[in-house]
């Protein structure tokens, strides 16, 4: 996967490993007792009783505790609320985690079925919004972004992961009916599918332009089709939505192809499993599944001080309960060995320029750093171009001295979007 040149000024060769010919086989995880599904607005007690304790709900039942928002998830089971409750995820986003009992029998909720007949952009965003791959329908209701042209990702974009190339490979009739779909409820007929270069060929009766991605991580990163595809080059703090491009996972295609054919809303996720040894499986688990419950399905121990990751290994981000749950963007799981850490330290930058030359992006990452190791995150992005970063974590990847560049980049984002809300709140 690491290719270095012998010569020290050539930057390293990163490749993405291809899924390969023979298609893997996905195992099958069964419906847990409970499922938590995470609403992204924070728990408020004092909410409309929209939804409560004791509750009984059906699969595909569309759920949400206030008025107030339009926020909501899908129930993957038949059951029972059995508790409402804060939920804190990454860089302390809240959230309202739902948890549900699951019943013995099994009922489908046929709210969603009734659109299915004429299907518009409406209500694609009013229910598959939280479907496998999570649709992004949301981004096509800002009319001061109007959206042009929609990508569909039939690579992964973080290394080892092989859901989306899987799904490619082995749904490729659900693929062009979302398509189909797409082009309908949007009204848009630039969509271009982007795949890894072995999948060219199979890609070819999409009926949509096919190119292919290199092999290089990171080019399979957003920022990075923008630019070597479309030919458009993001600005520095502008997003693939403010030039008129979407992006859509295979498994977002899939979703909306399915949904659409079946009258039901997906609720199972195609995850990669990427085990202590780097093997990695394919399992099928429905959103809300705790994600011990994958562990025992397929025969994982995990030990005190193992590191459990949520996404690839160049972007994940640690999480630090057995039980937190799959959501409907997560690709990929990686169970890192307690003895087989990467380490990090407070060791100085020492000024190789590792960080420099393989930065994407261009940006001095050397100088960068030391602004956000001190916090002086504004001087950071205005004067060593923070967000012109596409966060490919090639950075902390070469660092000598062990610096964790790329979560001081994304606490950075984060911070100085706090300090913006509360800004525009204020005023």
């Amino acid at each position: 996967m690491l290719k270095k040149s012998f010569i020290g000024l050539a930057k390293p060769y990163i490749k993405y490993e291809s899924i390969g010919d023979r298609l893997p086989g996905s195992n099958n995880i069964s419906a847990p007792n409970t499922v938590t599904l995470l609403l992204p607005v924070p728990f408020d007690q004092t909410a409309d009783d929209l939804l409560k304790e004791g509750d009984t709900v059906k699969t595909g039942q569309k759920l949400s505790v206030s008025e107030n928002h339009d926020e909501y998830v899908i129930s993957t089971v038949t059951g029972k609320v059995v508790s409402i409750s804060s939920f804190t995820g990454k860089f302390d986003r809240l959230y309202t985690a739902i948890s549900i009992e699951t019943a013995k029998k099994e009922e489908l909720d046929d709210q969603f079925k009734e659109h299915c007949n004429s299907p518009t952009i409406d209500s694609a965003a009013r229910f598959l919004g939280c479907a496998p791959g999570r649709p992004p329908f949301n981004l096509f209701s800002d009319p001061d972004k109007p959206i042009d042209t929609i990508i569909v990702c039939g690579t992964d974009s973080d290394l080892l992961v092989q859901t989306n190339q899987y799904l490619v490979q082995s749904d490729m009739d659900a693929i062009k009916t979302g398509i189909s779909t797409l082009k309908k409820i949007t009204g848009i007929d630039n969509i271009i599918m982007v795949v890894p270069e072995d999948l060219v060929q199979e890609c070819s009766n999409a009926g949509i332009e096919v190119n292919s991605v290199s092999s290089q991580y990171p080019s399979a990163l957003p920022q990075l089709i923008m630019q070597n595809i479309l030919g458009k080059v993001v600005p520095s703090g502008k997003s693939c939505e403010d030039l008129g491009v979407c992006f859509f996972s295979a498994e977002a295609v899939v979703s909306v192809g399915n949904a659409f054919k079946d009258g039901k809303i997906p609720i199972t996720k195609t995850i990669t499993l990427i085990k202590k040894d780097e093997s990695r499986i394919l399992v099928d688990a429905r959103i809300g599944t705790p994600i011990n419950e994958i562990f025992k399905a397929v025969d994982i121990n995990l030990s005190e001080k193992d590191r459990v990751i949520i996404g690839g290994p160049m972007t994940g981000s640690s999480v630090y309960s057995e039980k937190h749950p799959v959501e409907p963007d997560t690709d990929a799981i990686i169970i890192q060995d307690k003895e087989n850490l990467p380490l990090t330290s407070d060791y100085p930058c020492i000024n190789c320029g590792e960080c420099i030359r393989i930065c994407p992006a261009k940006i001095p990452v050397n100088m960068l750093v030391r602004f956000l190791e001190a916090e002086q995150y504004e001087e950071g992005a205005s004067e060593y171009d923070l967000f012109s970063c596409i966060e490919c974590g090639l950075c902390s990847y070469v660092c000598v001295s062990r610096i964790p560049i790329f979560q001081y980049i994304k606490l950075a984002k984060h911070e100085l979007g706090r300090i913006n809300t509360a800004e525009e709140v204020y005023e």
